[in-house]
């Protein structure tokens, strides 16, 4: 089957990948959520339904994930850092140590089982979930960012699990900083910078170096799938502004305890499918 014959015969399919690149960008303008966060169950469950099993659909849906995230995040860094947002002084700091994290988990993914990944990107849609609902104030628990030795660990740690789940900066790094005292518009801003730190080397690796699954869906080359990408990519760059339009108009706060609402029960249902 070629592209264009997959294209006719699964144009449901397609669709929903339009909608998720829409949905992901609202979201992202709106709330600051990280794109992958909604893009690798989506397109999990996606694969699975014509025919492509948990383990593969979870190992393609985290590359085409965060090769998705490459474009939007230049998109959003140039926006940011207009506005000033962006910490080049921190990045410069974490820069290295983000980058050997993602070349790690990155090249852990093309040499395990997919299900360790479901599990692992369950527990972290699950914990921030709850991070959403249950931490209602914004005041920090520490005073500062740790030391040396603390931002070395944090930044390779930032890398080496965004890396293995498909996900940018947002999920991981906005937290991390803002519970050090750091200012919630340069955490934002400077985790845009850290996505693509994440992607670019992460989706190269797993696009060059990750094996195709027999049974991985037409279009993906190594453990990208393209039709994938270029189906998500200009809608989400379409539709964050309209994220960022809609975030003054209506209750970010009451928006985000849904959409946490809804991350949670995906989290625990990728939890599920390992027991069930």
């Amino acid at each position: 089957m070629n592209v264009i014959e997959f294209l006719t015969a699964n144009l449901t399919t397609v669709m929903a990948l339009f909608a998720t690149g829409a949905f992901a960008g609202v979201l992202a303008g709106l709330l600051g959520v990280g794109g992958g966060i909604v893009i690798v169950p989506v397109l999990f469950f996606l694969f699975q339904g014509f025919g492509v099993s948990a383990d593969s659909a979870m190992l393609i849906a985290t590359a085409t994930s965060l090769a998705t995230i490459i474009p939007t995040s230049i998109s959003s860094i140039r926006s940011h850092k207009k506005k000033g947002n962006v910490d080049f002084e921190l990045l410069k700091r974490w820069a290295g140590f983000i980058f050997i994290g993602v070349l790690l988990g990155s090249w852990l993914v093309t040499r395990i089982d997919g299900l360790w990944l479901t599990m692992l990107f369950g527990v972290i849609a699950t914990l921030s979930a709850l991070n959403m609902l249950l931490r209602t104030s914004k005041s920090a628990l520490f005073n500062q960012l740790p030391g040396k030795v603390g931002q070395t660990l944090l930044g390779t740690s930032i890398g080496f699990l965004s890396s293995m789940v498909g996900i940018g900066g947002g999920t991981l790094t906005v937290p991390i900083l803002t519970i050090c005292n750091y200012p919630a518009h340069k955490a934002v801003g400077t985790a845009a910078a850290v996505g693509l730190i994440i992607s670019l080397p992460g989706a190269l690796t797993m696009l060059l170096l990750g094996t195709t699954p027999v049974d991985a869906p037409v279009g993906t080359y190594g453990l990208v799938n393209l039709i994938g990408f270029l189906c998500i990519v200009p809608l989400t760059v379409l539709f964050a502004p309209l994220g960022v339009a809609l975030a003054s108009k209506l209750d970010a706060v009451k928006l985000k305890q849904v959409f946490a609402v809804v991350l949670l029960i995906t989290g625990l249902r990728m939890l599920a499918e390992l027991i069930l």
